[in-house]
């Protein structure tokens, strides 16, 4: 009998699908009562009390409470126990990391943000990173050994060939080949990266705009200039981990971008970056620019435009969509998705108005019409993109029962 624990339609297999489809239930609904989870799985009452049973002698739900409204007693209710596990989240960017803990809901326990403004910095990266989840986790008033996974958003790409990372050589101190396993051997836990963009995208599949759509690209600015790509349902993140590192995409009125590794200038970045906008603006006329970062400034000009129904504000962010759009025609030509999502603090300051008019521009520019959408997580979405691909993984592994 125990060689049949993985064989398909065995009793200890079918239980572990029922919890799981419970678990996940619960996950989405929140507290149910056992009737509510009987329906919505079509068990049977005695044997959605069994699994309830289970799943909380296993630690894995608890009881919240009852349900209120009907006349006569209120039904129990159950949901997730949120500290089974608990994983974190780094966003990380040269001029500061980002950390935060969520427990097994996604519910955010603990956040902290470590400034990082030193071009050669006293600190190594694994110290600044060690520093940051340290933060997050003092915050969460856990231990660092609750801490079941970690999961890391740069710029650019750690090659899956050599561990090194590409695309991002202003990120400074994370071009090791030994980072990975410095790393590893530090946080004693384990660790996975990805590109900030495709964590956005993963956010944006699982909590926003993106949810029940299977192909789409997310463009995203804020600071740099890059993409995300979700074919049949998955990230395709490329032979070298580069797919979406579209600022270096050549597009029409922009230079080429040579020796891209070393200089990053030219291409669709150079036509429609964050950094473009206050000299276009200059350009047109417009002289009381905001003050802050590029893409500070550009996310003020943009909105102002967005405000703006005639004048140097509205044309400027005509020309914004001109330009965004360039670059967007070439990937729907290539990809045809079925939806693009406009995120990041360049792009979604212009609203419904750039939306708009970056819509018609994609229409007279591309054979196929992909539906443009703003992205709808809006705060830290790159940190809930790590903490939602660290829940993935954690979840998979605490929600096994048939072991």
């Amino acid at each position: 009998m125990g060689g049949s624990a993985g064989v398909p339609g065995t009793p200890r297999v079918l239980r572990a699908m029922n919890d799981r489809a419970a678990l996940e239930l619960l996950l989405e609904h929140g507290p149910l009562s056992r009737t509510r989870i009987g329906a919505l799985t079509g068990l049977s009452k005695p044997t959605a009390s069994q699994l309830l049973a289970r799943l909380e002698a296993a630690g894995l739900v608890v009881m919240t409470g009852t349900s209120e409204g009907r006349p006569g007693p209120g039904a129990q209710l159950y949901a997730i126990n949120p500290g089974v596990a608990h994983v974190a989240g780094l966003d990380v960017t040269p001029e500061r990391i980002l950390a935060a803990v969520a427990d097994l809901t996604g519910a955010v326990v603990g956040a902290y943000e470590l400034p990082t403004p030193d071009r050669r910095p006293a600190r190594s990266v694994v110290q600044q990173v060690s520093d940051a989840l340290d933060g997050a986790v003092r915050a969460a008033r856990l231990d660092r050994s609750a801490v079941r996974r970690v999961v890391i958003g740069t710029p650019g790409a750690f090659d899956p060939r050599t561990s090194r990372l590409r695309y991002a050589s202003h990120l400074r101190g994370w071009h090791s080949p030994a980072l990975h396993d410095d790393l590893a051997a530090a946080l004693v836990t384990p660790v996975e990266y990805d590109n900030d963009v495709n964590l956005v995208a993963l956010a944006e599949q699982r909590l926003g705009a993106a949810r029940g759509h299977d192909d789409f690209v997310l463009l995203w600015s804020e600071g740099g200039l890059g993409a995300a790509l979700v074919l049949g349902g998955r990230l395709h993140r490329g032979w070298t981990g580069g797919a979406g590192e579209v600022g270096f995409l050549p597009v029409p009125g922009a230079p080429l971008a040579r020796q891209v590794s070393r200089t990053g200038h030219g291409g669709y970045q150079e036509l429609a970056g964050c950094h473009v906008l206050p000299r276009l603006a200059r350009d047109l006329g417009i002289e009381d620019l905001p003050t802050g970062s590029d893409a500070e400034v550009t996310a003020a000009l943009v909105a102002r435009g967005a405000d703006s129904a005639t004048g140097p504000h509205r044309r400027l962010l005509e020309a914004y969509a001109t330009r965004l759009a360039t670059g967007l025609a070439a990937l729907a030509s290539v990809l045809d998705p079925e939806l693009v999502l406009l995120s990041g603090a360049c792009l979604t300051a212009g609203g419904e108005p750039l939306r708009t008019l970056l819509q018609a521009e994609l229409a007279d520019l591309a054979a196929s019409q992909p539906r443009l959408v703003l992205g709808g997580v809006r705060e830290r979405p790159v940190l809930r993109g790590a903490l939602e691909s660290a829940l993935a993984t954690t979840r998979d592994e605490v929600f096994d029962t048939s072991r």
